[in-house]
């Protein structure tokens, strides 16, 4: 029988319960002095210590400037969007929620755990740039810690594909990338404002505490397009394209008062608001970046030379017998039919290459140099548009005979649309060189004398019959106003010489010609329909665009019709 083990007795002694009381009373003591301590003397460092966790300085996004017609019309604005941004250390916790916020935010999740995690030394990452704000409040509804969102702007194009061209468009951080957008960048882009934010443990903004610099909107810019001519010139410049199954084509209006572009449309278009279209053989602006050899076109600058010299006038005559070019032992060209012995003027209604060419040749190199380069052929344009070509114009001292002699009828030389119309503006304006320009303008602008106003009525005149039933523009005609003009079409070179099957159609004129008031030149390339001629091709785009052009602005017709006479017979009864 086991016995019975004794529980020891404690003995309790009073003095070690007033030492562990003691004890806990100090460590209170010492706790309280340390807060009354902190709170008394470490306020400045602990309030520092919180603005720093719960203050944060944030940008305040600047709009845009808008752009506008010459009206006003809106033809690019900023609408407010949202992007959501994260702190990668502060969303760490919530990993496994990832999937929540992708489906929310239509991310692939694999490439959403990736950003985060891959980021987690970083205090911002985008999570997805540029959504509409109550999409992006959807994101911030769930409550994920360090998921923010940051207001931005994103730039709309009311006009679309119609003016794409000539504004070009911005990158996702505004900034802008081609045509004007890009041309007026530092006009257009504001100035990005900060403010101090009072946020939550979940980065959210509570309260704006201060407000430290204001955002500054860009500035509009009022551009020169007239946008209902710029709707008329891209909806008859996509029907010829279609109709003729063309390549490519571009229009370009130029007001003769003062310079101002009024429309420039290229086709194929694209549209600025569909960033699937940015691609460079849709956006780049044909009509100033693609050079072209003009044919026939560049007749009227080789006459200009002509009659600057002094040495010829529209009635001069010119031999094209036998009806083909020759110049050492090449034949360069030939007429339709032997023209014989006609006058410069002939020439230019008939658009006889060998006459151009043997005028060509008569004139003295740097003569015929000088007057080109005066019209702007082998120079950049006064537009400053980004990416414009200057053309192809080789110095007198390179030419040959042969390239003197083809440079009478537009071959060995290249130009862009907006350079032929700025050299048939001069020829409107009265042989006044005005900068064209992209900027509205009002009023007349200056310019400097190209050639004599003699000899650039004489050009209006003589181009005047290029239009008429005689000439090879005929259908360039614009009822109850006077036309002048002239037709291109020029074969295209390829790689061993001219193509014998690919064209380009070009016409390039005024109206209306007793008072110039618009110039406009179409291109249209590689037509491959029935008709591939300027003056079936372009001449009858030219006529569409031009009729609703002038009857949009105004202009007085210059050659109405006179009204039929009608005899009234009135019975009387005799006296």
């Amino acid at each position: 029988m086991k016995r019975k083990r004794k529980t020891p007795k404690v003995i309790w002694r009073p003095w070690r319960t007033r030492f562990l009381i003691g004890l806990i009373a100090v460590g209170a003591l010492a706790l309280e002095g340390q807060v009354l301590y902190l709170q008394i003397f470490e306020k400045d460092f602990l309030e520092a210590q919180g603005d720093n966790r719960h203050l944060r300085t944030v940008q305040i996004s600047a709009h845009r400037g808008p752009i506008t017609d010459r009206h006003g019309e809106p033809l690019a604005v900023s609408t407010p969007v949202d992007s959501v941004w994260a702190d990668p250390q502060a969303l760490r916790p919530a990993l496994d929620r990832l999937g929540e916020l992708a489906q929310v935010l239509d991310l692939d999740p694999d490439w959403l755990a990736r950003r985060v995690t891959s980021n987690l030394d970083r205090e911002f990452v985008y999570l997805r740039r540029h959504l509409r704000p109550d999409h992006a409040a959807r994101a911030l509804s769930l409550g994920l810690p360090g998921v923010s969102t940051l207001r931005e702007y994103r730039r709309y194009y009311p006009a679309g594909e119609v003016a794409g061209h000539v504004l070009g468009f911005t990158d996702i951080d505004d900034h802008g990338q081609e045509g004007m957008e890009l041309a007026y960048d530092y006009w257009l882009a504001g100035e990005t404002g900060t403010k101090r934010v009072l946020k939550d443990r979940l980065g959210r903004v509570m309260e704006d505490v201060e407000l430290i610099n204001a955002a500054q909107p860009g500035r509009t810019l009022a551009t020169s397009l007239d946008l209902r001519i710029q709707y008329l010139a891209y909806r008859e410049l996509m029907q010829a394209v279609q109709e003729s199954d063309a390549l490519s084509g571009s229009v370009v209006i130029v007001d003769v008062t003062n310079g101002e572009i009024l429309a420039m449309v290229n086709q194929p278009s694209f549209n600025p608001n569909d960033r699937t279209q940015l691609e460079v053989s849709r956006y780049r602006n044909r009509a100033v970046t693609d050079i072209f050899e003009p044919g026939s076109s560049f007749k009227p600058l080789v006459v200009a030379a002509a009659l600057e010299s002094g040495a010829y006038s529209p009635d001069s005559i010119i031999d094209t017998s036998p009806g083909y070019l020759r110049v050492g032992g090449n034949i360069l060209t030939e007429d339709y039919n032997n023209l014989g012995r006609i006058d410069i003027t002939t020439m230019l209604a008939q658009s006889s290459s060998v006459g151009a060419g043997r005028l060509g040749l008569e004139l003295d190199p740097d003569q015929l140099w000088s007057v080109l380069t005066s019209f702007g052929i082998g120079r950049l344009s006064d537009s400053g548009f980004p990416g414009e070509s200057a053309g192809v114009l080789n110095d007198p001292q390179h030419w040959r005979p042969v390239g003197q002699a083809t440079l009478g009828y537009g071959y060995g030389l290249s130009v862009t649309a907006l350079q032929l119309a700025q050299a048939y503006s001069i020829i409107a304006a009265d042989g006044i060189r005005r900068p064209v320009t992209m900027i509205a303008n009002d009023g007349e602008a200056s310019g400097e004398r190209v050639i004599s106003a003699d000899s650039a009525r004489a050009l209006q005149t003589m181009l005047e019959s290029v239009v008429s039933p005689a000439g090879t523009g005929e259908r360039a005609a614009v009822a109850n106003y006077r036309v002048a003009g002239k037709t291109g079409t020029a074969k295209k070179f390829v790689v061993g010489g001219y193509a014998e099957d690919r064209y380009l159609a070009v016409f390039a004129g005024l109206a209306p010609v007793s008072d110039p008031r618009l110039v406009a030149v179409v291109v249209i390339d590689e037509p491959r329909g029935e008709d591939y001629y300027g003056g079936l091709v372009a001449a009858p785009v030219f006529s569409r665009i031009l009729s609703g052009a002038l009857r949009l602005l105004a202009v007085p017709p210059d050659a109405l019709e006179e009204p039929p006479l009608t005899v009234v017979a009135q019975a009387g009864v005799a006296p």
